[in-house]
């Protein structure tokens, strides 16, 4: 107390700015007992307030230019200017994203083996005006696999920058003939291109009309008889059913539609056991399951006419 009796109190304490906290809640307390949205508006405020405080660092410059674009954006909607800002800059919520820092800064590529980076990024497509989070990574896929030389894509994303492409390269495989021409395809029957490299004259051939699309069913046919794969010169796709294989001898070798792998087992029997490789015929219909057809060379029918006249005349029968 003073001299004449009255309460000393600090300059400070009497001028002291009631806290954002403290203010709001003194001076709309009256509303919120009469209007009861108000306490509703009240008790949100509050949490923006808290939330505020303890916000990460950055949060508010990341929300801030959220804000801005987002306005930007409505007002260029509402502007009509959209499509005109869309053909500059890009999609208007790449851009945002992008504003946001999920622009793509960095393309991860792995598999390759032929290929190499700058065609895949060419194929891919992805544009300069593309974000992380709003890039169609199916739609990425799906162009890489338009490649003929590309079997399958992996595209994934990595936030808040990055993006990773993995490719498995769809390699020679075998060798397509049809109409005369020669191409190179890869096991999923795709035509890689034209056959104009010696390195593959040593690959699988199949020849016909839809033979490409069933070469790696031929493969693994000629892969269970090894000792047979080797006299084989290609194989013939008929009918759009079965196959029909050509050796290197000249010999034709027709195989069933229903279990072929069994079929050219009974061949290789009796290619080692029968040395039929040696006898003068220039097919063999193995169809039937339960028997063996053979066509003799020109020369060797004729043999065998003279020879069964032969027998007829010696036993007295017409010559």
């Amino acid at each position: 107390m003073d001299g004449r009796g009255r309460d000393l109190r600090s300059l400070r304490e009497a001028t002291a700015v009631p806290s954002a906290r403290s203010y709001y809640r003194s001076s709309y307390r009256p509303l919120g007992s009469n209007f009861p949205f108000v306490s509703v508006v009240r008790s949100a405020i509050d949490l923006l307030v808290r939330f505020a405080t303890h916000a990460p660092k950055g949060l508010g410059a990341s929300l801030t230019v959220a804000l801005f674009a987002g306005v930007t954006a409505f007002g260029l909607a509402r502007g009509g200017h959209m499509d005109a800002f869309a053909a500059a800059y890009g999609d208007p919520r790449s851009v945002i994203a992008r504003l946001a820092g999920f622009d793509i800064r960095s393309v991860t590529i792995s598999g390759l083996s032929t290929l190499d980076e700058q065609s895949i990024l060419k194929a891919a497509a992805i544009g300069d005006g593309e974000s992380l989070p709003f890039l169609d990574v199916d739609a990425v896929r799906a162009r890489l696999l338009n490649m003929p030389m590309i079997r399958d894509v992996a595209v994934r994303k990595f936030y808040p920058n990055a993006l990773s492409i993995g490719i498995v390269e769809n390699k020679p495989y075998a060798l397509w003939q049809l109409n005369g021409e020669l191409s190179v395809v890869g096991v999923d029957g795709r035509v890689i291109g034209a056959m104009d490299d010696s390195a593959f004259a040593d690959l699988p051939m199949v020849v016909g009309d839809g033979a490409a699309v069933h070469a790696s069913d031929f493969v693994a046919l000629m892969d269970a008889q090894p000792d047979i794969k080797a006299l084989v010169r290609a194989g013939v796709w008929v009918g759009d059913r079965r196959w029909t294989l050509k050796l290197q001898n000249g010999l034709d070798v027709h195989l069933p539609e229903e279990n072929p792998a069994q079929a050219l087992a009974r061949f290789a029997v009796m290619v080692r056991d029968q040395k039929l490789l040696d006898k003068d015929i220039v097919s063999l219909d193995l169809r039937q399951p339960d028997r063996v057809v053979l066509r003799l060379t020109e020369a060797a029918a004729s043999a065998r006419v003279e020879l069964l006249k032969a027998k007829a005349k010696a036993k007295g029968g017409p010559a």
